[in-house]
Order: C-alpha cells, then sequence, then structure tokens
C-alpha cells in the first residue's frame, strides 16, 4: 500500500511540472504574437477609444 501511494504521490509531482511548462510556452507564444503585432493592436486601440469618446460626446 506504501509503494502505491509513492507512486500516485510522484505521478502528481510530475504532472504540476509539466503543466508549468505548458503556462510557460502559451506565455511565451501570447508575448511573441504582442510584438509581432504591436503596431495593429495600437491601432486597433486607438481606433476603439476614439470612437468611444466619440460616441460619448453624442449623449
Amino acid at each position: 500500500m506504501g509503494e502505491l501511494r509513492k507512486l500516485a504521490r510522484e505521478f502528481a509531482t510530475e504532472e504540476d511540472a509539466v503543466g508549468v511548462v505548458e503556462i510557460i510556452l502559451i506565455l511565451v507564444v501570447l508575448i511573441g504574437l504582442v510584438i509581432i503585432f504591436k503596431e495593429q493592436l495600437t491601432d486597433l486601440v486607438k481606433s476603439i477609444l476614439s470612437k468611444i469618446t466619440k460616441q460619448s460626446n453624442s449623449i
């Protein structure tokens, strides 16, 4: 029974490490996309904010 607990504990710690690696990879991809499309994202945000400002003045 002790052997089974040991195996379960090792499996749980191993799976946590995989989750951390996945999260780091996702963050790296997201940061890369932001760097690649920085100009387009900036233009989009400026456009949205200007539309909000124009429409809020009409209310």
